[in-house]
């Protein structure tokens, strides 16, 4: 789309392609200005691999190329809750979820968080046995990342490299992929007594970080494997390397919750992990911020 407009011509790439967005026009004397508005519920952004990585916001019936919002005003307005899962206005608890449903539905059982309580392949039911063999009972990898630090961590096999991205890691590497996630809990219980298994957030926002060589210290974690996952042991993966969009990285950072602060605005500079990242230093986590119901402007 061009707008021509007197003495100059503005030019705007659609945020959406195929995108049916809302487009308010301001004109004033010599301006085209174009706001570009949004209304859903917050999820986990989409991710594409690329240089650099592409993210994507999805709502109902629309979608935002959150790159292409780089360098823009962004506002962001929240408007309601809406549960993942039953949908209804009611504070969310947890994962995007309401408290009903966080402890009613099977995918936000302890073993989502907690693999190693996987039961299903002991054809043992948590909350749901279908549900919880479907998910389980898939391939599944143990990797290490390094987003803040070297961390251990366990992810089903379709799920690399979106893992790794929303962690923010800029290196990963496979260590074993085994068949079913109990097998991937326990080898991540018997390696995290060896190295980190979590990931600095304000570390990895101010990009902190520095190189490791994964392959080495995938070598010298391999004694640690449990003798039930060492067969399935992968040493002829190499590294994968992420590159995330980010003009400016904060020198510190000051995280936005929106139940305190329920309407912002600021130039977007980054987007890392699951994070968007503003010139003030605000940073806003889309995943633990899903379930809300907001209003987004790009101008």
């Amino acid at each position: 789309m061009e707008l021509n407009k007197g003495i100059g011509i503005y030019r705007y790439l659609c945020v959406a392609k195929n995108s049916v967005s809302k487009y308010h026009f301001q004109i004033d004397h010599t301006i085209s200005r174009i706001n570009m508005q949004y209304e859903g519920v917050l999820k986990k952004m989409q991710t594409e691999i690329g240089h650099p990585i592409q993210y994507y916001m999805l709502f109902e019936s629309d979608f935002l190329n959150v790159n292409q919002v780089l360098d823009k005003n962004l506002k962001i307005e929240f408007i309601k809750f809406q549960c993942l899962n039953c949908g209804n206005d009611r504070p969310i608890y947890r994962q995007g979820f309401c408290k009903t449903c966080f402890f009613e539905i099977p995918s936000a059982g302890d073993w989502i968080m907690r693999p190693e309580l996987s039961t299903a392949h002991l054809d043992q039911e948590d909350r749901d046995l279908v549900y919880e063999k479907k998910v389980q009972l898939q391939p599944h990898i143990v990797y290490l990342a390094n987003s803040s630090n070297v961390k251990v961590g366990v992810t089903r096999k379709g799920q690399i490299p979106t893992r790794w991205i929303d962690q923010g890691a800029h290196e990963a590497i496979e260590i074993v992929e085994v068949p079913n996630r109990y097998l991937a809990g326990i080898t991540e219980v018997a390696l995290k007594n060896h190295v980190g298994d979590k990931t600095n957030w304000r570390t990895m926002l101010t990009n902190n970080v520095v190189d490791e060589n994964l392959i080495e210290w995938r070598e010298k974690l391999k004694q640690y494997i449990p003798e039930e996952a060492l067969p399935y042991y992968l040493d002829n993966k190499s590294e994968t390397q992420m590159e995330f969009p980010v003009l400016q990285y904060p020198s510190k950072v000051k995280s936005l919750n929106l139940d305190k602060t329920p309407l912002f605005e600021g130039k977007l500079k980054g987007i890392k992990g699951q994070y968007l990242i503003f010139e003030d230093n605000t940073v806003f986590n889309i995943r633990g911020s899903e379930g809300y119901y907001v209003g987004l402007t790009v101008n």
